[in-house]
C-alpha cells in the first residue's frame, strides 16, 4: 500500500507531500507539522495561519468524481469507514488513535517491512 501525507502550510497556498510507510507514520508526521505551524504562530514568525492536512493512498482503480473509472491509478484521499466496521466512528486519519493506526500497520504487514529495514 503506498501512502502520502499531503500539508498546505498556509491556506489558500499549494501543497506539499511527504512519502510514509505506515499510518502510525502519518499521524506523526501530520502531528509534527501541526505543531510546527502553531509554534510559527505562537512565536510571531506567522502573523497567521490556515493549514490543512491529510493522508492519501494510492488506488489502482481510482475513478473521476462521478464514479467513473478513469483506467489509470491515481491518489485518494484516505478514509477508514466501513474498514472493519459499518457502524465505526472512523473517519480520516485524524480520527484514528495510536491503537487503531498500530493495527492498520499490523494489516497491512507495514511494521514488520520497517523494523526489518532498521
Amino acid at each position: 500500500m503506498k501512502l502520502r501525507v499531503w500539508w498546505i502550510p498556509q491556506v489558500p497556498g499549494k501543497q506539499f507531500f511527504v512519502p510514509v510507510q505506515g499510518f502510525v507514520q502519518a499521524k506523526l508526521i501530520l502531528a509534527a507539522l501541526a505543531h510546527y505551524d502553531l509554534f510559527q504562530f505562537e512565536n510571531r514568525i506567522k502573523p497567521d495561519y490556515c493549514n490543512a492536512g491529510g493522508l492519501e493512498v494510492w488506488n489502482e482503480n481510482s475513478s473521476d468524481d462521478n464514479g467513473n473509472p478513469v483506467g489509470v491509478g491515481g491518489w485518494e484521499e484516505w478514509d477508514d469507514y466501513s474498514q472493519t466496521d459499518p457502524c465505526a466512528t472512523y473517519g480520516n486519519i485524524d480520527d484514528i488513535d495510536n491503537e487503531r493506526a498500530q493495527e492498520l500497520d499490523r494489516r497491512e504487514g507495514i511494521i514488520n517491512k520497517v523494523i526489518e529495514e532498521l
